[in-house]
């Protein structure tokens, strides 16, 4: 199994983690926020969840798959976190349509961003630097 493949699995096991989150006792606060930063939904833990079918689905498949999901899933993420990180609301979430642009303080974005830039731009970083794998 090559780089590519065992960076699908793992971003599998992370985003079903995200998706677990509303749901470890002791992980959210009296506001539902986990970590006291995330407000998740039922919506958010479905786009972890299909992401993570996804990610495993194309590990499973084969390094061209797992390079294609890594460099789409990263675009898509990686937008996603700096529309927030710019704005206070993303894209995939459909947050910049039904809550538009948020006043919240900077270092607040920074944090509540901060996973969809790190996961997405490892993603594409990972896709680009063992592309090669995928062709051989």
């Amino acid at each position: 199994m090559g780089k590519l493949r065992i960076i699908a699995a793992f971003y599998a096991i992370a985003l079903l983690g995200a998706a677990s989150l509303n749901y470890i006792p002791g992980l959210t606060d009296d506001q539902g926020r986990a970590f006291g930063i995330f407000a998740l939904d039922i919506y958010d833990d479905s786009l972890h969840v299909a992401s993570a079918a996804w990610a495993a689905i194309a590990a499973w498949l084969s390094s061209r798959a797992a390079r294609s999901f890594l460099l789409y899933f990263g675009i898509l993420y990686f937008g996603d976190g700096l529309l927030g990180l710019i704005t206070g609301s993303g894209y995939l979430d459909l947050g910049i349509i039904n809550y538009g642009i948020q006043d919240l303080p900077f270092g607040f974005k920074i944090l509540a961003n901060l996973p969809h830039l790190a996961l997405g731009g490892f993603a594409v970083f990972s896709a680009l630097a063992f592309g090669k794998e995928a062709t051989a």
